[in-house]
């Protein structure tokens, strides 16, 4: 496995993870394409954010072998990091939502 490729794995985890909340909870839901756009940017942020302890794919990848244990801590941050950007994002409409105050 590539970089890349361990890269856009972390990616469709954060779109799971970002939709996994239509299921679950409803009143988080931006529908289908609102909630695969959080969970991207929502992966894509707390790999960057938090990659930086050691689960990066670079990391992952090091001197040429695969290391399973960083994997799965790398799906598990880009898992969290979807639904979180959903939860942020829905919490970020509400302060902005103007006309609901009127």
């Amino acid at each position: 496995m590539t970089e890349t490729l361990i890269s856009l794995i972390s990616i469709v985890i954060g779109i799971i993870g970002g939709n996994s909340f239509l299921v679950v909870l409803k009143k988080y839901s931006f529908g289908f394409t609102g909630n695969s756009i959080g969970g991207v940017f929502g992966s894509i942020f707390f790999i960057k954010s938090f990659g930086r302890l050691g689960f990066d794919p670079v990391s992952i990848m090091q001197s040429g072998n695969f290391n399973f244990g960083l994997f799965i801590m790398n799906c598990i941050i880009s898992f969290c990091g979807g639904f979180i950007a959903v939860i942020l994002i829905k919490k970020l409409q509400a302060k902005m939502n103007v006309e609901g105050k009127k």
